[in-house]
């Protein structure tokens, strides 16, 4: 098709759906017409994709065009960015390859067909590449990451790389060096699609944009390839976004009827796995962040779905206290340039400030802000699948001075309308970002200057986990989880005495005067959220070394900086070892650590019993809880059997000649159940992460299976309920049944869902939770002597339903403590729970 005639066929639809003023600063819906034009250059300039003649400077696929304009619900939710789609003669559009355009009607792709567009793109263009991140999903699914730029750039993206982490590390190289390096090196851009997979709008609109970035030749998307290497996360939780999709399918194939929501993203958390980059529990975290320490990107950008029409983040504080500043003003910097840019298009709705407050650093993002990059996301409106529908907007929508441009207070919106908001303004942040690459790659110098300054200048000098630790296991895995972050750990070659201390040989110290010494700064201090600060958006504190119940010393005094250390290379790792030449038995003592659980569970056939008071063998003091194992009535080969495990888990046993005189218990290994309802199975997942991670063996079981068992006890030794929101009442309702001629809500493998069959969990119906009959099974198993675990607000269920008395819940109502970390004291040291633990 010539020129002309993709022009001609591009102006030859289009009537203003709304236009018009409201009293309270929002639009007015006015009369539409059923057809629909697209828009027109701008009398006052030429279209970005037009000559000065009024043609395209490139040929258009002229149907995907038509798509585009068609599934568009107004021409102000289109911009002449995206208004088009460009054609090319080798590489494929995703409809040459899908068989739909982007943004089509009730079409969502699997990861497993996104991929497959973008390796066709890496085949027929030399400005694609495709990689595969270090670690599978827990499902077992690859995850990608795409790199954009021009031909020339990615045939030197390790050099790129190379100057990126030059540049990381002000103590490598000079002022001049980094003149030079800023000069040569390219800004990288990355985006991340959909890691909340109702979300759905991202993963579509990241292929097209790839397609754009690659193929398009206007002056915006060149200064993009020129200047920036643009990096894709197509979907970050694949194994959720492949049951969203099941999931969509099954709602447009059976209209009509109740479906179930979304009841497992990935195989542990749901929304959540927005809230793991301090603990890098989950193979999504873990690959954000081995990539980001790869390629060191200048900006990381989050794609999320939910407020109306485009919220792109800076927050309103109270901002983190541990971020450089220079980072929040580059929030503010390229927020209210996209702001700035899609308000001159006549796009309503693009606002920031008013919708997080920027405190905690749980997110996903801050795997870039605390690694002095710039993390960043984008909320938009999306319907949770690829309806089109009408919206009503909430007056928490309305204008305010922060939201001069708001919403339109209802809409008739689509998936495409989505993609166009996203792909336009992340297309404007990265050409800011091309058009002031030096800006930005010198800023990223700068920050990591002041992270090394930051020793002297703000403080403390460093951190300090001391030699003489209680608890090495845990403290090594803190250690470990801080290298994970990039940050560096060393330990005293010899002992120095500092004005917090006297610290032995061993001590591992976390100097700041490294590049990422705000990130471990942020991870070990202790937070203070103001009482007189607005209502916390997230979590107020998250110290982690109260958190790991280990010991961690904040060191003002510069001499830490001068003491002999080194460098921990690889991970720390604590062997176990045995004292002692006595054949009676072996001790263990009780220190609080998950590896002691991890020991009995496999030493399952081994008899162990416990102190029920402190004790000492010879000098050495011992705690409630320690382990006492017999060698009389135990196996032949006990000796070598818990040696081994003793020096795998990093634990200390001592062979005793006699048997300490204190009084015992035998200690099983208890049968356990998690349970979870049908209702929400967030945050249970995150228990069993850990019980996981432990080795700690347990049967995963449903409220409905509690509510079948009459002899729970039969089975299990300890039913753990995981937290679920919701009153006792509604927790033993469950999902209701409206009446019995409704159908049942399956979630479970079909030929529709295959992968809903990858769930930790299936059923032929989610409605109706353990109902009465589980509180009696409850009540037996209890009885009977089984231990009855609940989480948080599911202590009313036992309270509520009389399986205890004597007890009560007392509403706070005037205490805020979100997300807190408090200390504690044990009302009765003699309980077992107490075990292993200090005085507070």
């Amino acid at each position: 098709m010539k020129r002309v005639a993709a022009a001609v066929l591009l102006f030859a639809l289009w009537t203003p759906l709304f236009s018009q003023t409201g009293v309270n600063g929002q639009a007015r819906l006015k009369e539409t017409s059923s057809k629909s034009e697209p828009p027109r250059p701008p009398k006052n300039g030429v279209h970005p994709s037009f000559d000065k003649e009024g043609s395209f400077v490139q040929p258009v696929d002229a149907a995907y065009t038509e798509s585009i304009i068609k599934n568009t619900t107004d021409k102000q939710f289109l911009t002449e960015i995206v208004d088009h789609l460009p054609a090319s003669a080798k590489v494929p559009t995703p409809e040459k390859v899908l068989g739909y355009p982007i943004g089509t009607p009730n079409k969502l792709t699997y990861t497993k067909d996104q991929y497959r567009y973008y390796r066709e793109l890496e085949k027929t263009t030399p400005r694609i590449k495709t990689f595969i991140a270090p670690q599978k999903s827990e499902q077992g699914r690859e995850q990608l990451l795409i790199a954009v730029s021009d031909e020339a750039n990615l045939a030197k993206l390790d050099r790129y790389k190379e100057i990126t982490s030059k540049l990381s590390d002000p103590r490598t190289i000079n002022d001049e060096l980094a003149k030079a390096l800023v000069a040569e090196g390219k800004a990288i851009y990355w985006a991340s699609g959909s890691i909340h997979s109702p979300e759905t709008g991202s993963p579509e609109m990241l292929m097209e944009m790839a397609y754009r970035i690659a193929v398009e030749e206007t002056p915006l998307i060149q200064a993009i390839r020129k200047n920036v290497i643009v990096l894709i996360t197509p979907t970050l939780e694949v194994d959720g976004r492949d049951a969203m999709v099941d999931l969509y399918n099954y709602r447009k194939a059976n209209e009509g009827k109740r479906v179930p929501g979304l009841v497992y993203w990935g195989k542990y958390v749901a929304h959540d796995n927005n809230r793991d980059s301090m603990g890098m529990a989950l193979a999504l975290t873990r690959n954000q962040m081995s990539t980001f320490l790869e390629y060191k990107p200048t900006v990381l950008h989050d794609l999320h779905e939910s407020v109306p029409f485009l919220y792109t983040s800076t927050g309103t504080g109270p901002y983190n206290a541990w971020l450089d500043p220079m980072v929040v003003n580059e929030w503010q910097d390229l927020a209210y340039y996209e702001i700035q840019e899609m308000t001159k298009r006549g796009v309503p709705g693009v606002w920031t400030h008013g919708f997080y407050d920027g405190w905690a650093p749980n997110y996903m993002f801050y795997v870039a802000n605390g690694h002095n990059s710039i993390g960043r996301f984008y909320e938009t409106f999306g319907n949770g699948g690829a309806d089109t529908m009408d919206r009503v907007v909430g007056p928490q929508s309305n204008r305010d001075w922060f939201r001069p441009n708001p919403p339109l207070p209802q809409v008739k919106w689509s998936i495409r309308n989505n993609i166009n908001l996203q792909q336009s303004a992340i297309l404007l942040a990265m050409n800011y970002v091309a058009t002031n690459k030096e800006r930005f790659l010198n800023n990223f110098y700068l920050k990591g200057k002041r992270s090394i300054a930051k020793a002297k200048t703000e403080g403390p000098a460093a951190y300090v986990l001391p030699a003489d630790e209680t608890r090495p296991v845990e403290a090594a895995d803190l250690v470990n989880l801080l290298k994970m972050q990039g940050c560096e750990v060393q330990r005293l070659t010899a002992p120095v005495e500092t004005k917090e201390g006297k610290f032995g040989a061993g001590s591992y110290v976390v100097r700041m005067d490294q590049p990422y010494s705000r990130m471990a700064d942020m991870l070990l201090d202790t937070q203070y959220y103001n009482v007189n600060d607005p209502r916390p958006y997230d979590d107020t504190g998250w110290t982690l070394g109260p958190l790991r119940n280990v010991k961690t010393v904040r060191v003002k005094d510069e001499k830490i900086l001068g003491a002999a250390m080194s460098m921990i290379d690889g991970p720390a790792k604590v062997s176990g070892k045995t004292e002692g030449q006595g054949t009676a038995g072996i001790v263990v003592n009780h220190t609080g650590e998950s590896a002691i659980a991890q020991l009995r569970y496999r030493l399952k056939d081994i008899k162990f019993s416990a102190a029920e008071s402190p004790f000492k063998i010879g000098e050495k003091s011992l705690n409630a809880g320690s382990y006492v194992i017999k060698a009389d009535g135990n196996p032949a080969d006990i000796w070598d059997r818990v040696k081994k495990e003793i020096f795998n888990l990093g634990l200390t046993a001592i062979a005793v000649d006699k048997i300490p005189d204190v009084t015992m218990h035998a200690v099983a290994t208890p049968r356990i159940a998690l349970v979870h309802t049908w209702i929400n199975t967030q945050n249970e997942g995150w228990y069993r992460v850990e019980l996981d991670r432990l080795g700690i063996p347990y049967d995963y079981i449903s409220d409905q299976d509690v509510g079948r068992a009459e002899n729970l006890r039969e089975k299990y030794d300890v039913i753990i309920w995981g937290p679920v929101g919701g009153s006792a009442q509604s927790i033993v309702r469950g999902i209701p049944k409206f009446s019995d001629a409704e159908a049942p809500i399956p979630w479970k493998k079909s030929d529709l869902t295959p992968n809903m069959g990858m769930s930790p969990d299936q059923t032929d119906d989610i409605r109706g939770g353990m109902g009465i009959q589980g509180v009696a099974n409850l009540q037996r198993f209890i009885e009977a002597g089984g231990l009855f675990v609940t989480v948080g607000g599911n202590a009313s269920i036992p309270v509520d339903y009389g399986m205890v008395s004597g007890v009560s819940i007392q509403e706070a109502q005037n205490l805020k403590a979100r997300g807190s970390v408090v200390n504690a004291s044990f009302a009765d040291r003699k309980s077992p729970i107490a075990y292993g633990y200090d005085e507070k």
